[in-house]
């Protein structure tokens, strides 16, 4: 959760502007963890241009003065492509992303890296998709300082086992390829990650998620979810982890 203020405009034809300012940082930990809360000086902003119905680009500036955790305190420059090609019945929805991203505010070590995201959806048509993507969080080889993502939603990405919650040192690489299938009313997933160092030849490991979910009626839902990770180094332990979810709207 956060304190801030938002700003969105779309007075520019077919562009959304997005600013906002963000004061601090109130984390899933709590107040009464030493990283529950942090005062951050942070100025995020993005323009998403619609090229046509199927396509647009997202240039974005953010900039982050982390003044109780420094070492995350970083200016990220990019840009994000997506749209969609049709394909039969069905579209391949394609993203290609790239970052740069270095030391900004207290910083106390200078550093350089690279983001890079790819990936291709299949949307078949009757209930099934198909995808494969690549994600790269680079590092700075000169001081092993590596991209970091501290106001992400950490569990989304790199699998549900939290393995990599924080990026290690040498950089992280994700191939995964993902099974999306609707089977009645339940919602079936199915992710395969190969996970290695982007500096250097280390191998962290695989993993395999699965998740079943399904609306029991219009305002609640119940989700089964699991994590399996296999690990390939002497850093990381196998570990698997489950959920039985039940998610209540209104």
């Amino acid at each position: 959760m956060y304190d801030a203020l938002s700003v969105i405009t779309s007075a520019i034809p077919r562009t959304s502007l997005m600013y906002a300012y963000v004061g601090q940082v109130r984390r899933i930990t709590g107040q009464t963890s030493a990283s529950g809360s942090m005062s951050i000086d942070t100025h995020l902003f993005n323009a998403k241009v619609t090229i046509n119905d199927s396509w647009s680009v997202t240039p974005y500036f953010y900039y982050i003065d982390n003044q109780d955790a420094a070492a995350t305190s970083s200016a990220t420059l990019g840009a994000r492509l997506a749209g969609k090609v049709k394909v039969g019945e069905g579209d391949i929805g394609l993203v290609a992303e790239l970052a740069t991203q270095s030391d900004a505010g207290n910083n106390p070590v200078s550093y350089d890296a690279d983001y890079t995201h790819l990936s291709a959806l299949w949307s078949m048509g009757k209930g099934l998709s198909l995808g494969l993507a690549f994600e790269s969080l680079g590092t700075d080889s000169s001081n092993l300082q590596s991209f970091r993502t501290p106001l992400a939603t950490l569990h989304a990405f790199q699998g549900w086992a939290d393995m990599f919650l924080s990026t290690p040192g040498a950089g992280i690489d994700d191939v995964y390829a993902t099974v999306k299938y609707k089977a009645g009313k339940w919602d079936l997933t199915g992710v395969y990650h190969d996970f290695s160092a982007e500096t250097g030849s280390a191998d962290f490991g695989t993993e395999f998620d699965l998740s079943a979910g399904t609306k029991i009626s219009e305002n609640y839902g119940l989700l089964f979810k699991g994590a399996f990770f296999s690990s390939d180094s002497t850093s990381y332990v196998d570990t698997n982890k489950f959920w039985i979810m039940f998610t209540a709207n209104y």
